[in-house]
């Protein structure tokens, strides 16, 4: 078991490295919003393509950024019982979850969603609006990305689990909350 461990932390520097660059949509969607503000009511002018960016743009951080949510414990959960648990009930939970719920959540998406996208890859999906973006095939792929980085960041978090319940690795310490 503990030869799955290096392959855990793979897993983890992938959705670390992905979280951390996405992240940057969140600046560059929040400028191009005021550009396309400014330009609309200030210049009069607007281009749907901007528009569309914001929608593809969001569509990705949220997509492409979970796993790296999942990675720091970011995702809600019901926490009554987790938050006060001892670490080996928290990683046998966390194990449980990721191979009873996750992880076939995640083949289930993938299996579902694969057809869809298929098809708009087929047929090169584009925009409805004449001037917009012809990508929507790639927007669509994210949904596979998606399933596939939450898959891998599943396996991560049930060897991790196993490793604490082995007393092979010690329990994650909790990340600082920072109000705003």
């Amino acid at each position: 078991m503990g030869a799955l461990k290096p392959i855990a932390k793979m897993i983890d520097r992938l959705n670390q490295v992905l979280g951390a660059t996405v992240a940057w949509l969140t600046l560059i969607m929040v400028l191009e919003q005021f550009a396309i503000v400014v330009m609309r009511y200030v210049f009069g002018v607007g281009y749907i393509y901007m528009q569309e960016s914001i929608v593809y743009m969001h569509g990705i951080l949220f997509l492409l950024g979970a796993g790296f949510t999942l990675l720091h414990n970011g995702h809600v959960r019901v926490d009554l019982i987790y938050r006060e648990a001892p670490e080996r009930q928290k990683a046998l939970t966390d194990l449980l979850g990721s191979l009873l719920l996750l992880i076939p959540v995640m083949i289930l998406i993938l299996w579902v969603s694969y057809p869809y996208v298929e098809i708009s890859w087929s047929v090169l999906e584009g925009s409805k609006e004449t001037s917009g973006i012809p990508g929507i095939f790639l927007l669509k792929t994210m949904i596979l990305v998606f399933a596939v980085l939450m898959l891998l960041q599943g396996i991560s978090m049930a060897i991790h689990s196993s490793l604490i319940l082995m007393g092979v690795e010690d329990a994650p310490q909790e990340e600082a909350q920072t109000a705003l």
